[in-house]
């Protein structure tokens, strides 16, 4: 799955994982990242607002999302 930043520098991970409908609530994605259930570029990730950029690949329960421009 792709998602694309439109007018922004970047978008912060707990926003994405709500945006895309893949968490409940923001303090649910919150929980998730903070229990290391995010990858980002292949790494566990537990910072919230992890600043996401064009080319970062995210892992999150079964789906995988390529940012793109």
């Amino acid at each position: 799955m792709q998602f694309q930043i439109e007018n922004k520098e970047y978008i912060e991970l707990n926003k994405l994982l709500k945006i895309l409908n893949l968490v409940e609530s923001g303090g649910q994605a919150n929980m998730f990242i903070t229990e290391g259930e995010a990858i980002v570029n292949n790494e566990i990730e537990t910072r919230k607002r992890k600043k996401l950029r064009v080319g970062d690949i995210i892992e999150f329960n079964g789906y995988t999302i390529e940012i793109t421009k």
